[in-house]
Parts: C-alpha cells; sequence; structure tokens
C-alpha cells in the first residue's frame, strides 16, 4: 500500500512527505528501526504507522516506554517470568517480547535501559529467544523490534551510558521524525485531525478554526511539539478563546521579541531544551508535575533532564 495510507501521520509538508515515504520503505523490511525526534514529536504514531503497514499487521503491536519500569522490574516485565521466580510471583507471566510475538515491540525511551541490562537486551536480539526469570528454557521470539529515543546515543556511547554493540543492533534502519516548527504548514491539518478526534470523543460540535486562529497558530514554535498541539486543542475544545490566552502567554514568555529569536536560533538544542524546561518550570509556579505534563515528559524524565542541564530544584525528590 502507498504512502498516503499511514494511519495518523498527518501533514504533507515536504519535511513529513519525506518521512512517509521513508516508512513505507522499511514497513516491509524486517529488521530493526530507530526512531529519533524530541519528545511529543509523535515517535510512536511513526512506529504503530509502520507495523501497520507491514506483513506483521494482523499480530500485536506491543509500546512501552523503557522510562516507566522500574530498574529493578524490567528483566520481568520484558522476558517475563516463572511462578515463584520471586516471593509474589504467584502464577507465570509472559513478557513484552512474548506478548507480541509474531508482530511488533516498541521500546520507547530506550536510551534509559540501565546499563547493566543492556548486554541481556543485546543477547536477546542476537539470539531471538528470551529466557523468562526464574526458567531455565529458551523460548524462540519472532518479533519486529523498534525503538525510540530523544537523547543523543552516540553521546551516550562515548560516555559510556549505552552499549555500540546494541546500538548498531537497533539502528539498522534509522528515522527522525521532524519537531512541529519545523513543519509549520501541518498545522491546520493537525487542528482539524485532532477536532474530530476529541470532538466525538466529548459529544460536541466544534466549528472549524479561523485564519486568524490558524495563523496565530502557526506563530507559535511549539516546543512540546505536536502532543502540545493536541493538548491544546483539547483545551480550545473546553475552553474557547481562553486557551488562545494562556498559549499567548507562552509565547510572551518564550519567544515574543526579536533578540530573543536571534539568541534561540543561535543556541544548540540542549541549550534550547534547557531554556524551555526553564521557562515552562517558571511559568508552572516550580511545580515539577505540572511542567513535566505541559511539556510531555514524565516526571523521572523531567528530573533526568534538570540534573543533565544543572537546573536547581532536582533535590527535591529525595
Amino acid at each position: 500500500m502507498g504512502n498516503d495510507f499511514l494511519p495518523n501521520v498527518i501533514g504533507n509538508s515536504p519535511r513529513m512527505r519525506e518521512l512517509k515515504a521513508q516508512v513505507a520503505q522499511v514497513a516491509n523490511a524486517d529488521f530493526p528501526v530507530l526512531i529519533l525526534g524530541e519528545s511529543g514529536a509523535g515517535k510512536e504514531v511513526v512506529a504503530r504507522a509502520i507495523h501497520a503497514l507491514s506483513p506483521r499487521k494482523q499480530a500485536p503491536f506491543v509500546g512501552q516506554s523503557c522510562l516507566a519500569i522500574p530498574e529493578s522490574l524490567i528483566e520481568s516485565e520484558l522476558f517475563g517470568f516463572e511462578a515463584g521466580a520471586f516471593t509474589d510471583a504467584r502464577e507465570r507471566r509472559i513478557g513484552l517480547f512474548e506478548q507480541a510475538e509474531g508482530g511488533s515491540l516498541f521500546l520507547d525511551e530506550i536510551g534509559d535501559i540501565p546499563l547493566g541490562f543492556q548486554k541481556r537486551l543485546l543477547r536477546v536480539l542476537q539470539e531471538r529467544e528470551v529466557r523468562r526469570l526464574g526458567g531455565t528454557d529458551a523460548v524462540a521470539i519472532n518479533v519486529r523490534i523498534m525503538a525510540a529515543t530523544n537523547a543523543p546515543l552516540d553521546q551516550m556511547v562515548a560516555d559510556g551510558r549505552f552499549r555500540m554493540d546494541l546500538l548498531h543492533r537497533l539502528n539498522t534502519f534509522e528515522i527522525t521524525v521532524p519537531p512541529l516548527r519545523q513543519r509549520l504548514d501541518d498545522v491546520p491539518a493537525l487542528v482539524d485531525f485532532f477536532i474530530a478526534k476529541h470532538a466525538l470523543r466529548y459529544g460536541v460540535k466544534v466549528a472549524p478554526p479561523d485564519t486568524a486562529m490558524l495563523e496565530r497558530l502557526r506563530a507559535y514554535p511549539w516546543p512540546g511539539n505536536v502532543r502540545e498541539l493536541e493538548n491544546f486543542v483539547v483545551r480550545w475544545i473546553s475552553l474557547g478563546e481562553e486557551a488562545l490566552s494562556a498559549l499567548d502567554k507562552r509565547v510572551t514568555l518564550s519567544f515574543e521579541t526579536q533578540d530573543i529569536s536571534r539568541r534561540w536560533l543561535s543556541m544548540t538544542m540542549d541549550e534550547i531544551e534547557a531554556e524551555v524546561i526553564k521557562l515552562v518550570l517558571a511559568d508552572s509556579g516550580g511545580n515539577k508535575s505540572t511542567c513535566a505534563k505541559r511539556l510531555g515528559l514524565a516526571r523521572k524524565s523531567l528530573y533526568n533532564k534538570m540534573e543533565r542541564y544543572g537546573i536547581p530544584g532536582v533535590e527535591s525528590r529525595k
């Protein structure tokens, strides 16, 4: 099937046409795919589109954020466990690899896989078999692996925080999802898509946005990417003009003047990300849960980024 049919991959900008072509090219291959992109850009949407176009489409698509699994549970979550493997293991449980049998397993935030576990994950990818925790028999698996991250894996390899052999195993194909600010022409189509999606969900009728509103949305830099735009549409359906006022406040905070715009254009992506976190944290009154939600991040991921960029307030998690 052609790349015109890509479930939920919305947009026809040059960047999105290129992305859709890449998705169509890799869908029929059965090698691992590494999907790169900023938080909220739509990496899981791309993974689901690859699966939907692949010969595995009738089998399960199983997605999991590695960041959401506590380090002590990651082996049992991915590989499963046998009854009696530990105190609360009253019965056998199959892991995510077995749950995705015949289909695709999508591991988001792969950069947060603990270093000590990476060797075991590499072995599973090489041998195509798992051993449940507490078990002795190897279980063959037939799963296509797709992984995603917004972390700089090459730098993590250089720093000794990510295995080079695992990176090479994961990125047979590499796809980068562009941030929304690089494809602002897609904003109207995305707004229409999200209005249709959420108006149906909430059982309301919503008039299409006028040209003036769409221009305001296209002028905003969307640091939270497509996820932030979807959250805005939900607020707009519920609050109307009040949602636009909140958006204007964030524009004023971050990108209002030409001098500020020039400063951002001279910064690296890490510097921009750190600045956005500081701005949203300040605008959230220092509330880290609110800040994480607005940025489309898990709370733990926000803390990791704050620690990485030296942003004060990390000590409060203790």
